[in-house]
């Protein structure tokens, strides 16, 4: 395992709050191999960047050789996280939870290592425990300290009703920590409540308390609000990597160094000399590129990491190839051959005759990624792809 002041350096970064600091380090200098639990209730079947910020925390945890449990919540899910809510959610059905849960575990481990990575389910005790048992688990808490979440004291204020099941949930979460015996937990910054939860409840049932680790929330593409599907500026661990390219180097680039922090793996020390880069005139969209290769490459590889820029979709520089291009059928008239001013003609590519001279004369036209002038014949029979500018480029077959 890495040093004490190693790894508090890897695990304090991006983090909102630790609590308690000083019982982690006592943690961490006994030497043992912690239990680090996150708990995710499988509410939707796509994940985005937004919930990697956990993932990956706890990846960092996987990596310094501590024990990560990856709670699936689907106990939890069928009664709706009230967190951040105005009114009761309503809760799933079993089939939802159970078809979203295998979706979860397919995207996760394209970031955690599954050999190394205890996966749980929450039902495994809550569906084993009596009426008796949560009336007592129930009698940890009081009413009066439930209000003083600021989501239930604001509809209690207002006068918006509140389903006693939903004072169950962070009791139920608090619970979970019982039953795995959990040294550290990780949230989000809006999970600080439920994760106290667990720190009270252990100490009630006789345990250590556990380490509390709360990360930010995850701005969105707007650079205001946070990552959502719902408001459209998420980008998806399932989406294209087309569209993630797109999508990571749309962003403003006063999120740069955010992103960074909270998606990358790269050291700080590097980042911080990126930032460095750009202060002295590096242009901020190289910096974006590589975030988004070092992120595609996470989820689809690093093939399709090298390739997204040439997705369906996404300019191409000048003598690149995309994936996918329009393919143009030219008819040559009946002749063998024919310059490549007329082939452009002939294709669209260029408005007229005037225009393939000055693309030509500019070095801006590719055939097959090669750089041709105007001398260049192209034959009938020929399937190549043109390109002429940035923007004008297709498949021609020559007929």
């Amino acid at each position: 395992m890495a040093s004490v002041e190693k790894a508090l350096e890897i695990i304090r970064r991006g983090a909102d709050e630790i609590l308690l600091e000083s019982e982690l380090i006592k943690k961490l200098q006994a030497g043992k191999r912690l239990k680090i639990k996150a708990g995710f209730d499988p509410t939707a079947p796509d994940l985005h960047l937004g919930h990697t910020v956990l993932i990956n925390k706890l990846k960092q945890f996987q990596d310094l050789g501590h024990e990560v449990i990856f709670l699936i919540g689907d106990f939890t899910g069928m009664i709706g996280d009230p967190t951040g809510k105005s009114a009761t959610r309503p809760p799933l059905t079993e089939e939802q939870v159970k078809a979203n849960a295998i979706t979860y575990q397919q995207q996760v481990f394209k970031i955690l290592d599954p050999q190394k990575t205890t996966v749980r389910f929450n039902s495994e005790w809550m569906s084993k425990m009596s009426a008796a048992d949560m009336v007592r688990l129930a009698g940890q808490y009081t009413v009066a300290r439930m209000l003083e979440r600021d989501d239930f004291n604001k509809r209690f204020k207002g006068e918006q009703s509140i389903a006693i099941h939903e004072f169950l949930y962070p009791l139920v979460q608090g619970y979970d920590s019982v039953a795995l015996e959990a040294d550290v937990e990780l949230g989000g910054t809006d999970q600080k409540f439920n994760l106290l939860m667990g720190r009270t409840l252990q100490k009630a049932y006789g345990q250590e308390s556990q380490v509390i680790l709360t990360m930010p929330i995850l701005e969105g593409l707007d650079g205001v609000q946070k990552m959502s599907k719902s408001l459209g500026n998420y980008i998806g661990v399932n989406d294209a990597p087309g569209l993630m390219y797109t999508k990571l180097l749309s962003m403003p680039d006063s999120l740069i160094w955010r992103y960074f922090e909270l998606l990358s793996f790269r050291p700080m020390d590097e980042v911080d000399g990126y930032r460095s880069e750009v202060a002295s005139g590096r242009n901020p969209q190289e910096i974006k590129e590589l975030l988004a290769r070092e992120i595609i490459a996470r989820f689809h590889g690093e093939e399709h990491a090298q390739n997204a820029h040439k997705s369906s979709g996404n300019q191409v520089k000048l003598g690149e190839i995309p994936e996918n291009v329009e393919l143009v059928t030219v008819d040559m008239g009946g002749q063998a051959e024919l310059p490549i001013a007329a082939v452009l003609r002939l294709a669209g590519l260029v408005a007229n005759s005037s225009a393939a001279r000055d693309v030509l004369g500019r070095g801006a036209v590719f055939v097959d990624g090669v750089v041709v002038d105007a001398s260049f014949m192209m034959a009938s029979g020929d399937s190549k792809v043109v390109q002429a500018g940035k923007k004008k480029i297709a498949r021609l077959v020559l007929n």
